[in-house]
């Protein structure tokens, strides 16, 4: 499956209005934001878990990153309430699941096959640092290397963030609203800012908390699964 494969394009999709996608594991549902491949996908995605499903344990060969959204997320290394940042790096293993139910925010197939860099973020539990060029903002940093990285940013009512990204960019409204340009963006939308695009986005009337992701664009390859055209499922969505 090619979805949004166009990545010198702008995307805007609205994650919590779109259709709910039966995966192979019962119980378990996705909206598909950019994919490359079929069920070994780099593929962008919102997941929701049922109460009390699980996968079967996997490892991740290309690497998992997730934000909790909503419950608590759940695996044999420990529970990730709402709020939760992980990196799964490439070679991890882990058997996922949700006794009360969760929905998260991941990426799959999109880190450097090097990278062995783990991360476990509560960011309920970590300080923000207000952004001396960005009145207005207060960013909580949670990963960065040469290749890219990734915020959680809080964005004060009425603060404007005008500026080109010469990297790119990729957003998801965490909580809040903001306007980009004549796009409104509330909860669960996703903005995808090719390399050189523009952002001229406007906080909302109850600020928005963001999560941000840079740089990332400029390297952009499918997983060696999907150029071989292999479907066996090995992780999930």
């Amino acid at each position: 499956m090619d979805l949004h494969t166009r990545f010198d394009q702008r995307v805007l999709l609205h994650g919590g209005e779109l259709p709910w996608v039966d995966s192979p594991v019962a119980g378990v549902q996705r909206r598909m934001l950019d994919r490359i491949g079929g069920e070994v996908a780099r593929a962008t995605s919102i997941v929701r878990y049922a109460p009390g499903r699980h996968f079967s344990p996997h490892t991740h060969h290309g690497g998992e990153e997730f934000l909790v959204l909503d419950g608590v997320f759940q695996d044999e290394h420990g529970d990730y309430p709402a709020g939760s940042y992980i990196r799964n790096p490439p070679t991890t293993r882990h058997t996922p699941g949700s006794q009360t139910g969760c929905v998260i925010f991941v990426k799959l197939w999109q880190f450097d096959p090097a990278d062995r860099t783990p991360a476990v973020i509560d960011t309920n539990k970590i300080g923000r640092v207000n952004d001396a060029t960005r009145p207005g903002v207060a960013v909580t940093p949670l990963f960065e290397d040469k290749r890219e990285s990734v915020t959680l940013e809080v964005w004060q009512p009425g603060a404007r963030l005008d500026a080109v990204m010469p990297d790119g960019a990729e957003l998801l409204v965490v909580a809040g609203s903001f306007t980009d340009g004549e796009d409104a963006l509330r909860v669960w939308s996703w903005l995808r800012i090719p390399c050189g695009g523009r952002l001229a986005a406007v906080a909302g009337p109850q600020g928005a908390t963001v999560w941000v992701k840079t740089r990332h664009l400029r390297s952009v390859e499918a997983p060696p699964a999907a150029a071989a055209g292999r479907t066996t499922f090995e992780q999930h969505p």
